[in-house]
């Protein structure tokens, strides 16, 4: 487990040492290209050699990566004079064509101009050339490295399961344990280093007593104050027990310390001892932080617990994790074993196999638990709960977990031992990434609630989920240090990032982007800012409509975002001239595949200045009615009478017909049809409807409304009332008013309201009757002789034999009639 501590130390001593050597030669003013030039030469005589030791090629490597990064900084050396002089030439316009000439004064100040450019460009182009030159160099040393590494793995070794090898490695192991005995008993038996044991045992009984009590209470303890901490208090509970719960490693692994102190103050031990005892507290606090995280993961407590596991499948898991906690511990202490007494390959191999095998069994129990993760078993209260993204990544892990255990142990028994261990150890140490980065999840979620006092889950928070992106992208560094990368490879990504990339002649680095972001977002929000304090404050003390304070607000905030970017780009230093072309590829693909949003900003940006709609009008667009909610950028938001909402593209307002009732007031015509009978005096019909009308409380007597007598109906008399009221957004309830009043009135008057009425006209009545002449009806339906039927059947019969003959309207006999009507003339309606 030491290869945790080596990574993490590994990480940050590279990265200090690449932003000390680029500090220390950014101080020394002026770049010593004679020592570039023979670290240069050195490196690449090394690479054309090939023999040097991987660390000689990683310190070389962390050499030449320091330089570069002198040398980017070095780029920017005189950029704002080098900037002003190249404004300056080009004041003085373009220079003459071949063959022409120029003022001599203009002449003259170009050439001093251009010599002043020349000489202070000089550093820069060296700068470009030495950094072109160190970064060919750390790519041909990563190339070598990685040629070796790829080498290295897929090399084919001695079998494991060959009984052949196990003799040595038994006899190799056993003279290791009785070298080991034989300086411990050699140390016993020195009466110096007894007496010295004598003289200093006080102390180490001392530091054994604290470490026992550390080791063996210091986690009881913990569990306590935990269960104190539950039963007095709920807000927070999360967050505290967390903290607590470190406790339970971090005295358990301070006894580790004083034990592993005390022991080496009776100097018992000899030289290879103290080697092993120095990986004590290593290998204790490996058992320690595995367990935390098993039982972080796998709970009792469903509002600790992390993944949405059953109680006998959690017991399940922590037992396979702990077990994974022995074995990584048992294989460091092999490989430590190893190292120290000089083993063979072949007996490091012979020696690591079972323990592969182990951890695979292990891994392999943890990937059925994983792949079993349903939304149907999930646990209510767990992190993963109602989470199926979470469930089914969770899954595939899971089933990755099983795959790569059965390919670790099969590729190691056949010889390749580096795959082997390539596949399961980076595979149980991925689990543990996992597992911590849901524990402190869990964590941001607790301090969520603490804050707000609302769960992350209920409430849908934004912050938790960002928190949870930012620790995962925050552990994909160590992950891929846990599948292989070397530290090089993560100082060569941040090295990269912090180069930036070049867009046409500019290079955008970090430093570039933050500012322009930093930027943009003030001048957004006091954009926003202004837009807030106009529509709350200035704006509604004007004469302006509703309308017009929408559409100088919407103006205000688009003028905003506009010049909050062009400062932002301005005040990062970006110069986006050489992207001429490009802006005029975007124009002609605007012109042929965007012209259509194109058109809707265009015709947005016409309405809010025109303003023929504003928010909040009564407006009729395609036949459907509707008030405007909304003006955006592209289309505009409708509001129908049924509540449904209409989105209307911008251009359709522009370039089509827009009917408007309340655009500049409210005022609005009701037109409505009234029909009376024929015979009604028509003079009094219209004084009862106008006096009808004009009693109504919304209706505007300047205009003064009118009722006309339209004309003479086919079936009615008809009249036309014309009223202006005040509010056109009731017209259907005045409508509704003046029917209910006018039928009122009529009904005291006594004026009739007509309805339609049609006379039917049979042009065959023969066949109602016997071809005989009888009278008894012929039934359609009746196949034999039957008694004469009652009046109700002779009327149904009628009807049915009806259907079988033409219905005309009344009126003149038809033309069509040859026979014509039985009185001659038709009915007048009624």
């Amino acid at each position: 487990m030491t290869a945790f501590t080596r990574w993490f130390a590994a990480v940050g001593l590279a990265l200090l040492l690449a932003l000390s050597a680029g500090a220390l030669r950014a101080q020394d003013g002026d770049l010593s290209y004679e020592s570039w030039e023979t670290v240069a030469a050195r490196a690449e005589q090394v690479i054309e050699n090939g023999q040097a030791s991987d660390a000689a090629l990683e310190d070389l490597r962390s050499t030449v990566a320091g330089w570069r990064e002198t040398f980017l900084q070095a780029e920017s050396t005189n950029a704002t004079r080098i900037q002003t002089l190249q404004s300056q030439i080009a004041a003085l316009g373009e220079p003459p064509a071949e063959g022409e000439s120029e003022p001599e004064e203009i002449a003259t100040r170009r050439a001093e101009l251009n010599d002043e450019l020349g000489r202070l460009q000089a550093p820069v182009r060296q700068a470009e050339e030495a950094y072109t030159r160190a970064d060919g160099l750390i790519r041909e040393i990563d190339e070598m490295i990685r040629a070796r590494q790829a080498d290295e793995l897929l090399s084919l070794g001695p079998s494991p399961l060959n009984p052949s090898l196990w003799p040595d490695a038994a006899h190799a192991l056993a003279d290791s344990w009785h070298s080991l005995w034989s300086e411990l008993r050699q140390n016993v038996q020195s009466e110096v280093t007894l007496r010295e044991a004598r003289r200093d045992l006080p102390v180490i009984l001392l530091l054994v007593g604290l470490a026992l009590l550390l080791v063996i209470r210091g986690p009881a303890w913990m569990r306590m104050a935990i269960n104190w901490l539950r039963r007095s208090t709920r807000r927070g509970t999360g967050v505290w027990g967390f903290l607590l719960s470190l406790g339970g490693i971090v005295l358990p692994f301070a006894g580790l310390v004083l034990l592993t102190a005390a022991l080496q103050a009776t100097g018992l031990a000899g030289v290879k001892g103290r080697l092993m005892l120095e990986q004590l507290p290593a290998w204790g606090g490996a058992l320690l932080l595995i367990g935390w995280l098993a039982d972080q993961s796998f709970h009792q407590n469903d509002d600790i617990a992390t993944l949405p596991l059953p109680q006998a499948q959690r017991r399940e898991a922590r037992y396979y994790s702990n077990l994974l906690a022995v074995l990584f511990v048992l294989r460091s202490a092999g490989l430590t074993t190893a190292e120290i007494f000089s083993y063979s390959d072949t007996t490091r191999v012979v020696l690591d196999f079972p323990i592969l095998l182990l951890c695979a069994l292990m891994l392999s129990r943890l990937g059925h638990i994983l792949s079993g993760l349903t939304p149907e078993r999930a646990t209510e209260g767990t992190l993963l709960e109602g989470s199926h993204f979470r469930l089914r990544l969770a899954r595939i892990i899971g089933r990755a977990a099983v795959v790569l255990a059965v390919v670790g142990p099969v590729m190691s028994a056949i010889g390749y031992d580096a795959v082997g261990q390539a596949t399961v150890y980076p595979a149980v140490a991925t689990l543990a990434v996992l597992a911590l980065v849901l524990v402190l999840q869990r964590v941001v979620n607790d301090f969520y609630e603490l804050v707000t006092g609302k769960g992350a889950q209920d409430a849908d928070g934004l912050i938790p989920v960002l928190a949870g992106l930012a620790l995962l992208i925050g552990a994909l560094p160590l992950l891929a240090l846990v599948w292989g990368a070397r530290v090089a490879d993560l100082t060569e990504v941040w090295a990269r990032f912090r180069e930036g990339f070049t867009f046409g002649d500019t290079r955008i680095s970090p430093a570039d982007f933050f500012t322009f972001l930093v930027v943009f977002v003030i001048g957004y929000a006091l954009t926003r800012l202004t837009q807030s304090g106009l529509r709350s404050s200035i704006l509604p003390k004007t004469k302006l409509d509703p309308g017009g304070q929408t559409a100088i607000v919407s103006g205000l905030g688009y003028v905003g975002i506009f010049l909050a970017a062009l400062i932002a780009i301005t005040a990062a230093g970006l110069d986006l001239s050489s992207l001429a072309i490009v802006a005029g590829a975007l124009s002609v693909g605007i012109g042929f595949g965007l012209q259509n949003i194109v058109s809707n900003f265009v015709s947005g940006i016409i309405l809010l200045i025109e303003r023929p709609i504003s928010e909040g009008d009564w407006i009729e667009t395609g036949g459907t009615h509707g008030i405007v909610k909304s003006i955006a950028v592209r289309s505009t938001r409708i509001e129908t009478f049924d509540r449904t909402e209409l989105i209307v593209p911008n251009s359709d307002f522009v370039s089509g017909r827009v009917t408007n009732y309340t655009r500049s007031n409210v005022l609005g015509r009701v037109v409505m049809n009234v029909g009376v009978a024929y015979g009604t005096d028509t003079r009094k019909v219209e004084e009862v409807i106008l006096r009808a009308v004009r009693e109504h409380d919304m209706v505007l007597l300047n205009p003064e409304p009118m009722v006309t007598f339209e004309e003479f109906g086919a079936d009615s008399l008809n009249f036309v009332i014309r009223a202006v009221i005040r509010d056109v957004g009731h017209i259907l309830v005045v409508k509704s008013d003046f029917h209910h009043e006018i039928a009122r009135r009529f009904k005291e008057e006594g004026i009739e309201i007509p309805f339609a009425q049609r006379d039917v006209w049979l042009r065959n009545p023969e066949v109602l009757f016997d071809r005989d002449g009888g009278k008894a009806p012929k039934l359609a339906a009746d196949k034999t002789d039957t008694a004469p039927q009652d009046e109700a059947a002779r009327a149904r019969t009628e009807a049915q034999l009806s259907s079988r003959s033409e219905a005309m309207p009344t009126g003149r006999a038809g033309d069509d009639d040859p026979g014509g009507s039985p009185t001659g003339e038709g009915g007048d309606g009624r």
